[in-house]
């Protein structure tokens, strides 16, 4: 059998068919997945240290810094939208995790030089400063790849590209397991600082494997890594309050957010009628972020991309909110550790394994500037927002007096809405993709064969539709 198809590409292997790439596409996925691995083992180097640290004053402090964070991530939008003006896309990575990198050494200078400092308030910095973080490298990584992929290949890739995540997620409890007392806490700022500089080669490496023109054809993206995305600081922000299909990915991250953070105070309190010592509570958190991170590895390999092909994005986008009713349900009914744990697991497994990539495909129907602007204020201010209010609900509901089964009379009503807005995403990112892709019309001359340009989705001469974008 010939390895050249009838269009004179090469035929792919057997591993490609299986994982569903077609001709250019294995070297970014490669990269992509790489660059993933990297941010997310620098991310769960420290998140265990994190919720230790955050736990010291008592749960109810979490609750104010949920407030705080939200409050940092709404101050530093603006800062963001003006350096996405005004930067080149690679640029604009390099400075986004260049300021983590450099935020690392600090914390670390601190803790080698004077340990004296490190008290409860550096702590709650340190919690506040890490939850930002955690946002901000992941938000410019998914706006990087929906600039980079089509829409087709969002569909297709980004749950395989995803795994690169997961393997860092569970890389990265792993080596704070086995370096921590070796080398000591401090130690890992400074690994996590390198593993994003790393990070940072591999995000100019998939810049470069992309401007290969047989890549950018498939990708439907012809701009160079040099193009400056333009606009002005409050672009995002703007734009998320004229569109209807944006004000619906705010609401379902909203909502997301809201009853991932019950079930987050649910998994704190229960850690620390277990657990006194800050070393076991860090221990035992770890653990069960490995662990989780296990099960999200399986469906990835498994279930995701199928799902996402067979049934499309709505059907994906819907399946973490009856996720998110079934285990409520099941831990109202038995209430023990092990069904929390099983819930945070199945929750943390759909979230990633499967709503995460189909959630992230939404941007790829966007132009640019949204890309990154708009989505840097969905990903940071409008989530950590959803973590404030489920934060202080969950309070409010236990100063009522109201246990668990009580609470799912808050959840299913909640978990509905958010699944019937995922099953409306859904279809409203297929009618702009058709919309998008749909002939221009004919004007008085019609161009020659070879003068017809495919437009890209961010062209000025004819932007992407919206749905419930006003102008």
């Amino acid at each position: 059998m010939s390895s050249i198809q009838a269009n004179g590409a090469p035929r792919p292997g057997r591993l490609q068919r299986l994982l569903n790439l077609r001709a250019g596409e294995t070297g970014p996925v490669l990269v992509a997945t790489l660059l993933f691995f990297l941010v997310l083992t620098a991310l769960m180097l420290l998140r265990p240290a994190r919720d230790a640290l955050g736990m010291e004053r008592g749960i109810e402090n979490i609750r104010w810094l949920f407030l705080g964070t939200a409050l940092v991530t709404l101050a530093v939008n603006p800062l963001f939208g003006w350096l996405a003006s005004r930067l080149r896309r690679l640029s604009l990575v390099a400075a986004t995790y260049g300021f983590f990198v450099v935020s690392l050494v600090g914390f670390w200078v601190l803790l080698m030089f004077a340990p004296q400092a490190v008290g409860q308030r550096s702590g709650q910095v340190f919690y506040v400063w890490f939850s930002v973080f955690n946002l901000f490298v992941t938000m410019v990584f998914w706006a990087l790849l929906a600039d980079r992929f089509s829409r087709d290949q969002a569909k297709r890739l980004f749950a395989l590209i995803s795994v690169g995540g997961t393997l860092g997620a569970i890389a990265g409890p792993w080596l704070t397991s086995q370096l921590a007392q070796p080398l000591g806490t401090a130690s890992l700022l400074i690994i996590a600082g390198a593993l994003l500089v790393l990070a940072v080669a591999a995000a100019w490496w998939l810049f470069h494997l992309s401007s290969d023109r047989a890549y950018q054809d498939l990708a439907g993206n012809a701009a160079a890594p040099s193009t400056r995305i333009g606009g002005h600081a409050w672009a995002g922000l703007r734009q998320v309050f004229r569109s209807r299909y944006l004000m619906g990915i705010a609401g379902y991250i909203l909502l997301m957010t809201l009853l991932a953070t019950l079930i987050y105070f649910t998994r704190l309190q229960m850690v620390a009628a277990a657990a006194e010592d800050m070393d076991a509570r860090a221990a035992m958190l770890g653990n069960i972020d490995m662990w989780t991170q296990v099960a999200v590895l399986v469906l990835q390999l498994t279930l995701t991309g199928k799902i996402i092909g067979r049934f499309g994005l709505g059907v994906a986008l819907a399946l973490l909110p009856a996720a998110t009713a079934i285990g409520f349900i099941g831990l109202a009914v038995y209430g023990s550790f092990a069904v929390l744990i099983l819930l945070e697991a199945s929750n943390r497994a759909v979230q990633r394994g499967i709503t995460r990539p189909a959630r992230e495909a939404l941007f790829t129907v966007l132009p640019r500037e949204d890309k990154y602007k708009a989505k840097a204020f969905l990903d940071t201010f409008v989530y950590r927002s959803g973590d404030v209010i489920g934060a202080q609900a969950e309070g409010l509901l236990g100063r009522l007096g109201m246990a668990m089964g009580s609470l799912i009379g808050v959840v299913i009503p909640l978990s509905l809405l958010w699944a019937a807005l995922g099953l409306w995403l859904g279809r409203a990112q297929t009618r702009t993709s058709a919309a998008s892709e749909a002939p221009p019309l004919p004007s008085r001359r019609t161009a020659a064969p070879h003068e017809r340009q495919p437009l890209h989705p961010a062209s000025p001469r004819r932007p992407t539709p919206v749905p419930g974008e006003h102008p």
